[in-house]
Parts: structure tokens; C-alpha cells; sequence
């Protein structure tokens, strides 16, 4: 269909991982689908990443999302924490680019601050946007799946905005072309 995009965000980690879709067409964004991966029983960190990619690629296939949006990982006290995420979020990037769909990611404070206007929201303030924005009544025992919504309406919001450059850098050189003036 003419106009109508479908974005998969990606709530990613070892032990949840969320998930949730979005359909837009023209500027409206509509909910399809979220659900959360539990892998908190399962201590084998490789079989976690094979579930990882398994769901990604299954819900792929069956929602077709013209882009996947993913949560980046952040630094937090413990430097472990930051190498499992990574290796969750890979898990779900090589899903989606077999799949052949785009993959971006989004800060974890952008998406929230994009939702709420507040970088430094709860779960529970996003989670309660995400179902003003889209019209639906959320159970709160899914907030991985409506963070993954938050990053599926941030990568929409993004692509929407007039004030948003959607040319895409490619390093330092193009970063100084397209902002000279912050060079000094």
C-alpha cells in the first residue's frame, strides 16, 4: 500500500526482551502488535541469543516491518551489562538484516523524551503515553514491550519531522559539511 510503513522496535536484553509494532499510514501511526521474550529461566547465555534472533525473525516474517528500530545500549555502573546488551541487540540486528529490513537505533533517553518530553521518564510515564498516542489499554506487566512501541514511534517521529535532517552522515567529513557552523 501507498503511504503505509511498518516499524518493529526493539526493546533489547538478556533476560526481556520487548517488542512491538507499529503500522503508519500517512502520519498516523496505529498499534498491530507487542509481546516480551522471558528468558530469565534459561541461564545458557547462547541459547538466549539463538531465542533472540528466533523471535526477531519470526516476527519478521510475519509483520513484514519496513524498518527495525532498536534501543541502543547505554553505560550504566557495570561494564557486563553493557556487553550483554550489545550482544542481545546484535542478535536482533543480524535477525532483522538477513531478513532484509533496515535497522536504526535510538538512545533510550530520545525515545522517552520523544514520547513524554521527558528523557528521564519512568516506564510507567511511557508506557501510559504510548497508550494515549495510540488509543489502546496496555497491561503493565508488558513495560519492555511498550518501550519497544516508544522506540517504533520515536523512529516515526523522526522520519516525520520537517526539523529533521534525514541525510545520512558518513563520518566526520560529512558531519562537518552538513554543520559547519559548529566547527570552530
Amino acid at each position: 500500500m501507498e503511504g503505509v510503513k511498518t516499524i518493529l522496535g526493539i526493546d533489547p536484553g538478556t533476560n526481556l526482551l520487548g517488542f512491538g509494532v507499529i503500522r503508519v499510514e500517512g502520519k498516523k501511526p496505529q498499534y498491530v502488535d507487542m509481546g516480551v521474550l522471558d528468558m530469565r529461566k534459561d541461564k545458557d547465555p547462547y541459547q538466549k541469543l539463538r531465542q533472540i534472533y528466533d523471535t526477531v525473525t519470526e516476527v519478521c516474517r510475519n509483520y513484514r516491518p519496513d524498518v527495525v528500530a532498536l534501543e541502543s545500549p547505554f553505560y550504566g555502573k557495570n561494564a557486563q551489562v553493557i556487553l550483554k546488551l550489545g550482544r542481545a541487540q546484535g542478535a536482533a540486528m543480524i535477525a532483522a538484516l538477513e531478513y532484509g529490513v533496515d535497522v536504526v537505533e535510538y538512545a533510550p533517553r530520545k525515545a522517552k523524551e520523544a514520547i513524554t518530553g521527558n528523557g528521564a521518564a519512568s516506564k510507567e510515564q511511557v508506557s501510559i503515553m504510548i497508550q494515549k498516542t495510540l488509543g489502546v489499554t496496555l497491561d503493565d506487566r508488558y513495560l519492555d514491550a511498550t518501550d519497544a512501541l516508544a522506540i517504533a514511534l520515536c523512529h516515526h517521529y523522526q522520519e516525520s519531522s520537517p526539523l529533521v535532517s534525514h541525510a545520512k552522515a558518513s563520518g566526520w567529513e560529512a558531519f562537518i559539511k552538513n554543520n559547519p557552523d559548529r566547527i570552530k
